[in-house]
This record gives structure tokens, sequence and C-alpha cells, in this order.
């Protein structure tokens, strides 16, 4: 036997040794985390806050409010909504409700409080709701009747009509808010810059949605929390003050105009934390 084949024999059953030590060593760290990640407490998620917009403004109005939240690292979504009845509106937003897995945080503004009220109820995942500028009618209460409810709004005289007919052949009206009224009457304490786009990309409510009565408030039993526009020409800061006081809700008073998710997005995104940090 050669020199060459007693080396080649003498180093085999260490080569084996080594290579029997790698693969161990790779079978231990790709099993090990997993059977360790199999004990492991799962982790706490935080709830889906949902916001809904009102007449005379579009999902973007949330932009600000939907940044600080997504900072903190809640998820959020923002769905249209519809602003063609009161009825319809509520049972568009309780389907899309039900696709949301996990609890939510349920938030509106202006009429899109009486959406959520009615909406909210007998949805499960609903845990808190927080009204941002908002309706909060009792049963049968319309948005019209509540605006009326105390002096202060000036949006009547802002309104600017405009005719047309369902598709069931039923004829409405669809109410946008002057463009040349807009800044004053919407959003004074927001850049005129910010609210000339504003004014123009605006939603229509119609009419019969906001003088349609409201079903069962879920904030009846649903905790609630209300951030009061003391600025507002919409809804006067006494109406919103004695529906919150009548709901039980947790209040903030914040020195703003009606689109005070536009002019103090930190604002109303604290009063969502705030409502969140409840849900367990």
């Amino acid at each position: 036997m050669n020199r060459r084949s007693l080396y080649r024999r003498a180093r085999t059953p260490l080569s084996l040794m080594a290579t029997a030590s790698v693969a161990a060593a790779l079978f231990a760290t790709s099993v090990g985390p997993a059977n360790a990640s199999k004990g492991a407490a799962p982790q706490h998620t935080k709830p889906t806050v949902v916001l809904v917009h009102g007449a005379f403004a579009d999902s973007t109005s949330w932009n600000g409010v939907i940044s600080k939240l997504k900072h903190e690292g809640y998820p959020v979504v923002a769905p249209a909504n519809p602003l063609r009845g009161l009825s319809s509106d509520s049972a568009y937003l309780k389907q899309f409700l039900a696709t949301i897995h996990g609890p939510v945080v349920l938030a509106g503004h202006s009429y899109g409080g009486s959406v959520i009220s009615n909406a909210a109820n007998g949805a499960d995942n609903v845990k808190a709701l927080v009204y941002v500028a908002a309706f909060l009618p009792e049963k049968g209460e319309s948005a019209t009747d509540l605006s009326g409810k105390f002096p202060g709004s000036t949006l009547g005289a802002a309104l600017r009509p405009v005719p047309f007919t369902q598709p069931d052949g039923k004829k409405d009206t669809d109410l946008y808010i002057d463009s040349s009224k807009f800044h004053h009457q919407f959003a004074a304490d927001v850049p005129k810059s910010t609210t000339d786009l504003m004014a123009v990309t605006q939603r229509p409510v119609t009419n019969s949605a906001l003088a349609e009565g409201a079903a069962e408030p879920a904030w009846k039993t649903i905790p609630s929390w209300d951030l009061v526009a003391t600025q507002d020409l919409n809804i006067p800061p006494k109406v919103q003050t004695f529906m919150a006081e009548r709901a039980k809700a947790h209040v903030v008073k914040v020195r703003a105009s009606h689109a005070v998710s536009v002019s103090h997005p930190n604002d109303v995104a604290n009063i969502i934390e705030t409502a969140a940090q409840s849900v367990r």
C-alpha cells in the first residue's frame, strides 16, 4: 500500500465526523426555533380602525388621522360612505365590517356618526365607537332634526341643491355646499388653498338621507367617545354636547371647525387611540 492510500484512509473518519457535526448543527438551527415558537405567547394585535366620512367630504378628509394611526401601528381602513340614504348607507357599512377579522374601533364624522350608530348595532366585532363632530341620533331622530335642535347652524343658507332622479324613479335632491361659502362654513381653520380643493371634490349627500330617522343606536350598548368641535357651523357645539352627554360618551372638546379631522388630525387620532386602548 503506498503512502497516498494510507493518507486517504487516515483522513476519511475525520471527514465523516466533521460532516456529521455540520449536519447536526444545521438541523438544530432549523428545528430549534420552530419548536421554541410553538410555546411562545401570541403577540397582541391592535384593533382595526374604520373611519367613516360624512357629507360634503370623502375618505381623504381622514388622511392626517390615518398617517398618525398607521405610525402607531394600527391597521386602518376608510371606506367610501355612499351618502344616498341612512338605511342603505348603514347596511353597506355593516356588510363591510363583516369582512374585517378581529376587533374594530369604528369612527364617524358628521353624518357618518348616524351611519356608524346604525351599522354597529349587532356587529359583534365593533368594540368602541368614536364620534368626531358627529351626530349621535336616538331612534327615530334624523340629522335634520338634530342640527336644528339648538341655534347656531348656518349650513342651510350655504347649501346648493341639485335635483335628480333615483334609479327607482323617485325624485330627490343632492346637497352641496356652495363653493364660495365652503371655507367659512365647513373648514374655516384650514388653509384656503386646501379648502378650495375640498370644495371641488366634495361628495354630496341626499336630502332624504339627512331627513331619514335613525334605527336603534349602537351607542346604547357599545362604549363611546366624542370629540366636540367648538367652532362648528354645521352641527352647533351645543347640539354636539347634548348628544354626547345623552349617550354618556367620553368627551373631548377641541377649538376647531366642522372639518376637525383635517385641521386637527392629531387630536382626532388621539381620541381614537384612547378608545382603541380600551379594547381587550
